[in-house]
């Protein structure tokens, strides 16, 4: 089965004024396969957190009812399978196939059936591993396709995706499609959330758009909807395929170099790597899952000791310290010269407001209240932050979260940035508006790098950029 009705749904997180989403009139047939879009905050996420029965009664308030074949869905959960956008947050054992197996144990699935849907689920997404292979040693994309594994195992009726492609390489994002297209039977209801519209058209047959504030914008077949709504989703955020975005180009000369790796490594994680990143330039390091872009950011950020070879700060970047390497400086003076935003920003998050976040690099790095209080409103309205001053940075959405992330490396003023994934999770407007604001770092004398699957961003705002092999050690 898995028919989906949602009348008048609405839901507040607890501590929060905002609605994460609110006047949802919705219903989804049994078999039907929908992309659900919206601005960054319209509350996709949250629903598909309601429908997988995971937002419990006291963490929040609700409005309306939502349903699953006539069942609340705290009460239908076996029927239901969901991949996060964070999928290590659903990662529970040490090896592979265990994880996978997990969920199939704990719904009593005879132990012949194990093994064989433990197989066949790791085939169909691409696993490019065996079962033993340790869950700590996978990379972002890997855990996506794992995640994906041990939710389609369990064979649900109604499947949630949000944003499965996020982290992945061209390749892995494909297989990943091509795994759903495969593994949902024809009486099998899927919700998709993904901002790479364009791509997940040929998995789905309806398109339901959700208001920011309240409501649904628009709801019916793919090319109906956009034909109608087009320019206003555009306008409002959505990424209406069809319309393609300008580059952004520098406006000045590159200058200084900031910061060379030489035969920089990490075994087995990174095999040696040279690159140089100048002052007034966007550095682009591609490649696919597990070739180590993640660890190369962390590198060049002075946040984990090289295995081999070394980082080498110039003066422009360092002043006095150009001879010492970045992880051995102290920590006020990394976060006034590199600024490093994780691939999980939720890493990052030591705080328990949004405003206190933005606030607390400039507050360690000596600044008065009045000068932390300015440099945070004006990185909050800049990022569209500012109605989330007062909230969790653990209840924002994916794509808020990552514009936190953004903002508290910003927060410092530092001359070089290093950025795992920044356009994941934003919307058109969102990420218009960041490829804006690095764009203008950029051309007032900072280095940017960033760690990136986003083919647009790259063509929007890299003047160059670094392709990383992967490491055959792995």
């Amino acid at each position: 089965m898995g028919a989906v009705e949602l009348r008048g749904f609405g839901w507040r997180h607890a501590g929060r004024k905002a609605w994460a989403v609110r006047g949802v009139d919705l219903r989804i047939e049994h078999g039907e396969r929908v992309l659900l879009l919206g601005p960054s905050g319209a509350g996709k996420s949250t629903l598909l957190a309601a429908l997988a029965g995971l937002l419990p009664e006291d963490s929040g308030e609700q409005k309306g009812t939502a349903e699953i074949d006539g069942l609340d869905p705290r009460k239908a959960r076996e029927r239901v399978g969901m991949v996060f956008q964070d999928p290590e947050t659903q990662l529970v054992m040490a090896r592979c196939g265990d994880d996978v197996a997990f969920g199939l144990e704990n719904r009593g699935v005879p132990a012949e059936e194990i093994w064989p849907r433990v197989d066949e689920a790791l085939r169909r997404v691409g696993f490019p591993y065996g079962r033993d292979r340790p869950t700590a040693a996978l990379s972002g994309g890997e855990q996506q396709r794992l995640a994906l594994a041990g939710t389609l195992a369990l064979r649900p009726d109604l499947l949630l995706l949000d944003e499965p492609t996020a982290n992945l390489d061209p390749v892995g994002a494909t297989l990943v499609r091509e795994a759903v297209a495969g593994a949902v039977r024809g009486d099998t209801t899927l919700i998709l959330v993904e901002h790479r519209v364009a791509e997940a058209l040929p998995l789905v047959d309806r398109v339901v758009v959700l208001t920011p504030g309240g409501g649904v914008t628009a709801d019916g077949p793919p090319d109906a909807v956009f034909a109608a709504h087009g320019e206003a989703l555009a306008a409002a955020g959505v990424w209406v395929p069809g319309r393609p975005v300008q580059p952004r180009r520098a406006t000045a000369p590159t200058g200084d170099t900031l910061i060379t790796a030489e035969r920089l490594g990490l075994p087995p994680r990174l095999r040696p790597t040279d690159l140089t990143v100048r002052a007034g330039e966007a550095l682009a390091v591609l490649g696919p899952n597990g070739a180590g872009k993640s660890t190369l950011a962390l590198l060049l950020g002075g946040l984990v000791k090289p295995g081999v070879g070394r980082v080498v700060a110039t003066s422009a970047l360092a002043g006095r310290d150009a001879g010492t390497p970045p992880h051995r400086w102290r920590a006020p003076a990394l976060a006034t010269r590199i600024g490093s935003v994780f691939q999980d920003p939720e890493h990052q998050f030591v705080t328990r407001t949004v405003f206190d976040e933005l606030a607390l690099g400039p507050r360690r790095t000596g600044r008065s209240e009045a000068e932390t209080r300015s440099v945070v409103n004006d990185l909050l309205v800049r990022l569209r932050l500012d109605r989330l001053a007062g909230a969790n940075p653990y209840t924002l959405s994916g794509g808020e979260a990552r514009r936190l992330g953004v903002a508290t490396a910003l927060a410092t003023a530092p001359r070089l940035l290093v950025l795992d994934e920044p356009t994941f999770g934003q919307d058109r407007r969102t990420w218009l508006e960041l490829v804006e604001l690095l764009a203008g770092l950029r051309d007032a004398g900072h280095g940017i790098v960033t760690v990136t699957h986003d083919a647009e961003f790259v063509a929007s705002l890299a003047d160059r950029h670094v392709a990383l092999e992967r490491s055959g050690t792995r």
